[in-house]
């Protein structure tokens, strides 16, 4: 099987035109290229259907090299009906345009023009910290117990807590009451 190179090329031309056109701001110009674009993608599709001519349908006497693949074809209907509802998509938003704004031009997000406008660093995030601010403990508030635990988890030091055994008692001791009723017998 030989492939058209000059449906290859075609389909290529139409799909650059089509994608140029998507990028212009006339909405106009927009379903142009949506046009354009669907017909490439369609001629390709066609284009991996085989050679033109041959069989789609399967008959007794036909060697099986000789028929057409029925699957491009299948695929190039529904490209057909996926453009067809994209482009009506896009007429409608033109019209709707048109007779709102009497403008086929896309507007420029006013947000979006003030975020171009930002430099593209901040000077905060630049500025000097006149203080330490972290969060973090010093190493001399750090204690390690022992130094089997230092080895354990490297790069982590334990700090010594502040909740001592007593506190940790009442605490035990009054959950405990709670789940009995508080009656002390």
């Amino acid at each position: 099987m030989s492939i058209n190179i000059t449906l290859l090329i075609v389909s290529a031309i139409l799909m650059a035109c089509g994608v140029y056109l998507l990028l212009e701001r006339s909405l106009t110009r927009v379903l142009l290229g949506i046009v354009l674009a669907g017909n490439g993608a369609n001629l390709l599709l066609l284009t991996t259907g085989g050679a033109p001519g041959l069989a789609p349908i399967y008959e007794s006497g036909v060697d099986s090299t000789e028929y057409s693949d029925p699957l491009p074809q299948a695929l190039v209907l529904t490209a057909i009906v996926i453009t067809f509802a994209v482009t009506a998509f896009v007429l409608a938003l033109i019209y709707r345009g048109w007779v709102l704004a009497r403008q086929d031009d896309v507007a420029d997000d006013p947000e979006d023009i003030r975020v171009a406008e930002q430099p593209h660093f901040d000077y905060e995030e630049d500025a000097e910290v006149p203080i330490e601010t972290t969060e973090f403990a010093k190493l001399s508030e750090t204690i390690i117990n022992h130094p089997a635990e230092a080895e354990e988890t490297p790069g982590i030091a334990r700090v010594k807590s502040d909740v001592s055994t007593e506190s940790a008692n009442e605490s035990e001791n009054e959950s405990a009451n709670q789940t009995h009723g508080g009656d002390k017998r």
